[in-house]
């Protein structure tokens, strides 16, 4: 239930639009084309398992862990502005 000039459903909408977000968002990193060789990053073998189950994958396990870590530290920001970040 929506209240002032908030119409019914606008909580869902802007959930819904939060999650879509995040997928586009993850879809977009994931790597394309034809897998390296060689981490384009340190320059280790990247084991063929590795190449076969992840398509495009450019950097070795240990660099991709790095940057995944380095992501996960630029993430948090609420765009959207909910009421629950406002409240914080």
């Amino acid at each position: 239930m929506a209240g002032g000039f908030a119409k019914d459903g606008a909580v869902q909408d802007q959930i819904d639009a939060s999650i879509k977000d995040a997928i586009d968002h993850a879809r977009g990193q994931l790597p394309r084309g034809e897998s390296l060789e060689h981490c384009e990053e340190c320059d280790a073998t990247i084991p063929e398992g590795r190449r076969v189950a992840v398509p495009g994958v450019r950097l070795c396990v240990n660099c991709q862990a790095k940057h995944d870590k380095e992501s996960v530290d630029l993430a948090g920001y609420n765009r959207r502005g909910s009421k629950d970040s406002q409240l914080r």
